[in-house]
């Protein structure tokens, strides 16, 4: 049986932000006092615009939404299509040799899987096989649609807080100009200036673009291991040769995933 690659946590978006981040506050320590790099009012116009602003174009429940699925995502094993192959074609053997009532006393232990435990409650119900899959259908598109949402909150915070750090600098540079007969004056607003900008590529590049990618790819994966139960509960709904089933999942997933449960 392949064994599920990744099963621990998804640690790599996290080391590779506690990474980036490190590398910066080695810099600005490096360089010189890094409370330089701490404005009040920079901050207030970068992270407040961009909360402001990303929250015109959604909703709090989106973004609390994307802000659970990037938790969700971090902290759950990664998810291995040639395993999830391997044990749906297990389960079509089962139903092959003891008929779908076998699948009773194994669908309590698929609680960690709610998306297959509900597809074998399916079969194991006498779901015909093309009703199965048309539910499970309109289960796979609502979760993909929910999880591309996450991913827009992210993307369009992403867009933002660059020009929330040049409307920063704008800002700074009024403040600059309008008072160039206070020298006192100059220093805070050229700070203004310059670290809002510092902060909007920061967080577009460090943050807010990555985690999008990290929610595109996790929702890729994760569409393709219940395409592969949707496509294993028709095929067991239907009463089809396991090892037909076994060439159709094949069929789908990449070549590194592909499994062989016959020899």
């Amino acid at each position: 049986m392949p064994r599920a690659r990744g099963g621990g946590a998804s640690l790599t978006t996290v080391i590779g932000l506690l990474s980036g981040f490190a590398l910066i506050a080695a810099a600005m320590f490096w360089g010189g006092s890094p409370a330089s790099f701490f404005d009040g009012p920079a901050l207030l116009i970068v992270f407040g615009g961009t909360f402001a602003v990303t929250l015109s174009s959604f909703s709090l429940t989106d973004m609390g939404r994307a802000a659970k699925a990037v938790g969700q995502v971090i902290m759950r094993r990664s998810l291995d299509p040639g395993r999830a192959a391997f044990q749906v074609v297990e389960l079509a053997e089962r139903a092959r040799s003891e008929g779908v009532i076998g699948l009773q006393d194994r669908i309590a232990k698929l609680k960690s899987d709610p998306f297959l435990m509900k597809a074998m409650m399916l079969v194991a119900d006498g779901t015909p096989g093309e009703t199965v899959e048309s539910i499970l259908r309109r289960e796979v598109d609502t979760n993909a649609g929910r999880q591309q949402t996450s991913a827009d909150v992210f993307r369009k915070a992403a867009e933002i807080s660059p020009a929330m750090g040049l409307i920063g600098t704008l800002v700074g540079l009024v403040q600059m100009l309008g008072n160039l007969n206070d020298p006192s004056t100059i220093g805070p607003a050229m700070a203004i200036a310059l670290l809002t900008t510092f902060y909007g590529a920061v967080l577009a590049n460090m943050v807010f673009a990555p985690l999008a990618t990290k929610l595109e790819r996790s929702s890729d994966g994760e569409v393709l291991v219940q395409n592969v139960y949707l496509v294993g509960a028709g095929s067991i709904g239907r009463q089809e040769n396991p090892r037909r089933l076994e060439m159709l999942l094949n069929a789908m997933l990449p070549p590194s995933h592909r499994i062989q449960y016959y020899d």
